[in-house]
């Protein structure tokens, strides 16, 4: 018999089993293996017991004769052992045929002694050392290796630039190319490895079928057995081993390339970074140059200022020079074009002759306001010819302020303080300024100097009668001010509080009434009557429905709304207790409310009549014209929206100036700080709270406590100031119950606390010493029309936390604003109305207190500096007056 050979491929080459061993050779070499041995037992292994068969096939059930070794990732190697169907021996045709589909397992024991005796322990080792060549251990253990180093080395994290991050990545596809050719390869061999899986799988079918015959002994077998379950051992486990190293390599090649992908993150973070810091140097540099320009403009514009002074003194002198040259020609011209006016009625004869008479006397002012009429038209040229006519051109306007409180006698809100305050800055720029206040039993009385009563009663008319009204005058904070005492059986102001009263809209329409009869029998012709909130908002409709036909008509209405919230609405028919007619008024375009057409809105009432609508900050005008925030008056604000303007409160700096202020033990001042420090050390004393911790900021807040001032959030803040390591001190009442009642617990809980104090009463002498000692002052209002206490805790060093709302973010600018000039920058400010909002803005003020001393000092000094006088204000409200008394005086003429 033919002997038959079958050949094991393995790497590039082959591996030929001989009786001498196993023979290496180049690519596909055979060398021819005899099988004598393997035929002669066949017959033996046949004979054996059918017992010792049935074992033999139980314990070759767990063989198989197909491996498949699979390599990592890309590196994919398929190796599967067969052994060639020529190792059949000729005479297979006298036994059943085998399926060899059915992968028929064997025993080890099974194997013919003449393989087991080719295949000994050279050839396994030989088969294992090509095995490393075709998936080599080495190289595949420093690829994995050099994965490894690359994920866990610090070098990635400090490449230095893209360039080397680069050249990185190209080497790894080299090597992963390099690793693609090897399984070009293996694809390659595959194929002879599928021939060979198949002659193996014919020889397990001959082992069966001389098995079967008897032709084997288990003997004999035994070497053989042991040598194949060696074999196939092997190339089980490098199968499994190389499924493991594939899942490892994968993930492996994952964690490579996030580690990419992070490294190059963090090298971008870092050049970002960079190049922030390096913005950062320039925006500063660029502040230093704007401010250099701007101290540079500001002496610049000086000069020019006195250049332009001097300018104006010399064409001073040559006009009144040229004007006395003037031919007589211009001046009969001037005069016949004053006649003509009068004679179309264009002008009143009283001032027709006051020009006539300026035009004979060659008045340098004439002659000036006829120069700037060139290239106007006529109408705005009388105008212009009319101002040398009123008496403001040497006198100022005169006039008269209607309201419900007054600084420092009849103080609630800040509505006191703007009426104070602006009508002394319109008194020191020349005006004739009145005030009108009702007689509340608890004014300030000391306040009040030179305090009596007129011998004459005004009557006004109320609930169909007259009632007498006894008539006060008296000198505060050197303004002239008329209290009137209604002598009404509700006796409407003899009640111990200025507001809350069941009857407010009564008290406050009788009061409205009284002071136009007093100043209509007074004889008084005011230019402008200015009125505040809806408590004299019936001034409006009063003035033009009742005491303009009564020829009280010379004034223009101004009317301030301090706040939108409160519009004193009520029901249609109280109107008519005050003399106005509800049927006139009573309609959607006049004093309707706008959300019940059931009640009447005197605050809609003054918005419809007066002349001038205001209200007391730019940011607040705007706000107000939404639904949000204008609680249902928004669409008779846009109607009116011509006539309307924010205009942000000052404050008096005369009264509120930390180096004057007698209320407090020490004075300072910008320029000496020291006095501040000494301040807080006294409060502290003074409230009990511990002094061991001098440079432990103190915040403060003094408020009424209502809902529009946020006291939720004045709550929290409370408790985060004392969480931040600071002190807390609080002023303020609530008119609301359930309020006063909450902080009451407060007080109460914070009664000997070393770091917190409530004071639920307003206390001006207290309220000076709190602006005083305080390091930090906030103001977390959910709306705010314009806010007093920012600026004058500004005025005394106190650093604003705010949120930015209504007049809060027109006087404060966060210290972080970049959009803001350095100079301008002066608190602390959020923009929701939350805790956490809140959280982030006293942290930021904490921190900038703490780590910046320095810094901190600065904008103390640079707050204390800036200037929220009432001169800025006065005179926009200055304006304001002047452009309506012209409108109004030319528009009698021209009727």
């Amino acid at each position: 018999m033919e002997n038959q050979a079958g050949a094991l491929l393995l790497g590039s080459g082959c591996y030929h089993l001989c009786r001498g061993g196993l023979e290496h050779r180049p690519q596909s070499v055979t060398v021819r293996l005899k099988f004598h041995d393997f035929c002669k037992m066949r017959h033996r292994n046949l004979r054996g017991s059918s017992h010792k068969r049935h074992q033999n096939k139980k314990s070759s059930e767990c063989l198989t004769l197909n491996t498949h070794l699979q390599c990592q990732g890309d590196e994919r190697k398929e190796v599967k052992l067969t052994c060639s169907e020529d190792l059949m021996s000729p005479s297979q045709d006298k036994f059943p045929e085998a399926n060899p589909s059915e992968n028929l397992p064997i025993k080890a024991d099974d194997i013919p002694s003449s393989v087991a005796g080719s295949i000994d322990g050279l050839a396994l080792q030989q088969i294992e050392n090509f095995n490393e060549q075709l998936l080599p251990t080495g190289e595949l253990e420093d690829l994995t290796g050099m994965i490894k180093q690359a994920e866990k080395s610090k070098e990635l994290d400090h490449i230095l630039s893209e360039e080397a991050l680069q050249a990185e990545v190209n080497a790894l596809e080299l090597k992963l190319a390099e690793i693609d050719a090897r399984l070009k390869v293996a694809a390659q061999e595959k194929i002879h490895v599928e021939f060979l899986e198949h002659d193996l799988e014919r020889l397990k079918n001959k082992i069966y079928r001389d098995r079967f015959e008897g032709k084997m002994s288990s003997s004999d077998c035994s070497p053989q057995s042991d040598i194949y379950v060696a074999l196939v051992e092997e190339l089980n486990a490098l199968r499994v081993e190389n499924s493991l190293l594939k899942d490892d390599t994968k993930v492996l090649n994952e964690r490579l390339q996030a580690s990419l992908e992070k490294s190059i993150g963090q090298q971008y973070n870092e050049l970002m970074l960079q190049k922030a810091e390096m913005l950062e140097e320039r925006l500063q540099i660029s502040d230093q140059e704007i401010q250099s320009y701007t101290i540079l403009y500001q002496k610049s514009l000086k000069k020019f200022e006195n250049a332009i002074k001097k300018l104006k003194e010399h064409s001073k002198n040559e006009l009144e020079e040229h004007v006395d040259d003037t031919p007589w020609g211009f001046w009969s011209h001037l005069l016949l074009m004053v006649d003509s006016w009068l004679i179309e009625k264009k002008i009143s004869s009283k001032d027709g002759n006051l020009l006539r008479e300026m035009v004979r006397k060659k008045d340098r002012q004439i002659y000036e306001a006829y120069s700037a009429c060139s290239g106007k038209n006529e109408h705005v040229a009388i105008e212009i010819f009319l101002k040398l006519t009123q008496p403001q051109t040497s006198k100022g306007l005169h006039i008269v302020h209607i309201a419900a409180e007054m600084a420092p006698v009849a103080k609630v809100g800040g509505l006191g303080d703007v009426v104070s305050g602006l009508s002394k800055s319109l008194q020191r720029k020349g005006h004739l300024v009145e005030i009108v206040l009702p007689k509340y039993d608890c004014l300030q009385y000391d306040q009040i100097s030179g305090l009596k009563a007129l011998d004459v009663a005004i009557e006004s008319f109320f609930d169909g009668q007259l009632f007498k009204n006894k008539i006060w005058v008296g000198i505060v904070e050197g303004l002239p001010v008329f209290f009137i005492e209604p002598q009404h059986p509700s006796m409407f102001f003899h009640r111990g509080s200025f507001y809350g009263e069941h009857d407010d809209f009564k008290r406050f329409s009788f009061f409205s009434r009284a002071a136009l009869e007093l100043l209509y029998q007074a004889g008084k012709k005011p230019d402008v009557i200015h009125c505040h909130d809806w408590q004299t908002a019936f001034v409006a409709p009063l003035y033009w429905d009742i005491y303009a036909a009564k020829g009280f008509n010379s004034a223009r209405i101004c009317f301030t709304c301090h706040n939108f919230e409160y519009q004193g609405a009520a029901h249609v028919s109280e109107l008519s207790s005050c003399g106005l007619d509800i049927q006139r008024l009573d309609r959607p375009d006049r004093m309707q409310d706008n959300l019940a057409f059931d009640r009447i809105n005197p605050l809609k009432g003054a918005i419809v009549f007066s002349n001038i609508v205001t209200t007391v900050s730019p940011t607040y005008a705007q706000e107000v014209l939404t639904p949000e925030c204008g609680r249902g008056l928004h669409g008779t604000l846009t109607i009116h929206s011509k006539k309307f303007v924010g205009v942000l409160n000052g404050i008096d700096t005369d009264s509120w100036n930390p180096s004057t202020d007698i209320v407090l033990p020490v004075k300072y001042s910008a320029d000496d700080l020291q006095g501040k420090a000494e301040n807080k050390d006294g409060l502290r004393r003074h409230l009990g709270l511990s002094s061991k911790k001098a440079f432990q900021p103190l915040v403060s807040c003094i408020t009424r406590l209502v809902p529009q001032k946020g006291v939720h959030l004045i709550r929290h803040a409370i408790y985060q100031t004392m969480e931040l390591g600071g002190q807390f001190v609080l002023l303020g009442a609530s008119p609301i119950p359930h309020i006063q009642m909450e902080f009451e617990g407060l007080a109460s809980h914070f009664k000997n606390h070393p770091d917190a104090r409530l004071i639920l009463k307003y206390d001006e002498v207290l309220s000076r010493l709190i602006y005083a000692a305080s390091d930090m002052f906030i103001i977390p209002s959910l709306f705010e029309p314009c806010g007093l206490t920012q600026m004058i805790a500004m005025r005394y060093g106190s650093v604003p936390i705010v949120r930015r709302t209504g007049g809060l973010n027109d006087s404060v600018f966060d210290v972080n604003d970049k959009t803001i000039p350095v100079q301008f920058r002066n608190g602390f400010s959020f923009s929701k109305p939350d805790e956490q909002e809140l959280n982030n803005a006293l942290k930021h003020a904490f921190d900038y207190y703490t780590r910046n001393p320095e810094n901190w000092r600065k904008l103390v000094q640079n707050i204390m500096r800036l200037d929220f006088s009432w001169d800025s204000s006065a005179q926009q409200y200055e304006e304001l007056y002047e452009k309506a008394v012209i409108k109004a005086r030319a528009a009698a003429n021209l009727a």
